[in-house]
């Protein structure tokens, strides 16, 4: 037998195994984790910790944020999520694999998973399921919708039971809280949010007396040209959202391409550079080398500042905790 058809043999089982676990009748519970997760959310608010008595029964059947049905036979152990390695790390957990943009994977992540094997999404298309399936997890989370569209759930689903996001990105809260719950680590999700939360208040106090009606913007280099970063998700989030910057104008439009053309209009007071990985240097070098980036208000009076992509790039509690170390360190000086 090949290899080839021994994995195809493999899948073909995977899917009757999911099968018969998702007919097991009243052995089943049934359940929706976005509800389980406003349940636990508020008895955390009402200061009652979820006890180690609490942990879900097995086999499981809920549905995932986009309506999908998910069986879990037993409690997972062996969880690939890519892009959400983040939150993993943040519950005390190691996936058995890791994203990598076929170059690197999350570097601000290699303390703790040094060694973690990693998986390439070349071109930011994910790996076939013959690689993920070579890894055994028995827990695939993917972070956006999206793989529903290009049909990657449907690949993956047959590897493993598999949780798809709308956009775990969006509501970093709320997806911390489902992973939890997912993997049986409630009571470690609430105490992540809960250092989270203690992180930016502290830092919001320190940085209030230098950001107070100040905007900020970041530009981000790749091979591809420059960009904004928006508001709604990874750096650009903690720095309105959580710190508590004022959001540009020209960033909060529509576009988020940036050409010299329109730098003129860019109404920032600070301003975060991001190089993706070395990958934007020409682009990097046009801009802070023309006459009309040396002209800026941000540029004459020091507030523009190099920093790391990596985290700047990723959504998660380390990730954006991270970012606010960051910007302590360039601002509060």
């Amino acid at each position: 037998m090949t290899k080839k058809t021994s994995l195809a043999l493999m899948l073909t089982t995977t899917m009757l195994v999911a099968g018969l676990a998702a007919g097991c009748g009243n052995n089943v519970i049934s359940e929706t984790v976005t509800q389980k997760v406003e349940s636990s959310t508020t008895r955390s608010a009402e200061g009652s910790a979820k006890s180690s008595s609490d942990k879900p029964a097995y086999p499981r059947v809920l549905k995932d944020e986009m309506g999908n049905e998910v069986t879990l036979p037993a409690a997972p152990a062996k969880i690939f999520a890519p892009n959400l390695e983040d939150t993993l790390v943040a519950l005390g957990v190691a996936p058995v694999v890791q994203w990598s943009s076929g170059s690197r994977p999350k570097m601000y992540l290699q303390d703790q998973l040094k060694d973690v094997p990693s998986i390439a999404f070349t071109g930011g298309l994910p790996p076939e399921p013959e690689g993920v399936m070579a890894h055994e997890p028995d827990l695939i989370l993917l972070h956006n919708a999206n793989h529903i569209e290009s049909g990657v759930y449907d690949k993956y689903k047959m590897i493993a039971p598999t949780y798809v996001f709308k956009q775990a990105n969006a509501d970093l809260e709320s997806s911390v809280r489902i992973v939890g719950d997912l993997l049986g680590k409630s009571a470690e999700a609430e105490k992540a949010l809960q250092k989270y939360k203690e992180h930016v208040e502290a830092a919001k106090k320190e940085l209030a007396p230098h950001i107070q009606g100040k905007k900020a913007a970041i530009i981000r280099f790749n091979g591809r040209g420059m960009f904004f970063i928006k508001y709604d998700f990874f750096s650009g989030y903690v720095l309105t959202n959580e710190l508590g910057f004022l959001p540009s104008q020209v960033v909060s439009g529509g576009d988020i391409h940036l050409s010299l053309e329109s730098l003129p209009d860019l109404d920032a007071d600070y301003i975060f550079l991001i190089n993706d990985a070395g990958t934007g240097d020409a682009f990097e070098k046009d801009l802070t080398e023309s006459p009309v980036w040396k002209s800026m208000e941000a540029v004459k009076n020091g507030r523009t500042f190099k920093v790391e992509g990596d985290h700047w790039l990723s959504g998660g509690l380390i990730a954006h905790m991270k970012v606010i170390e960051d910007v302590k360190g360039l601002i509060a000086k």
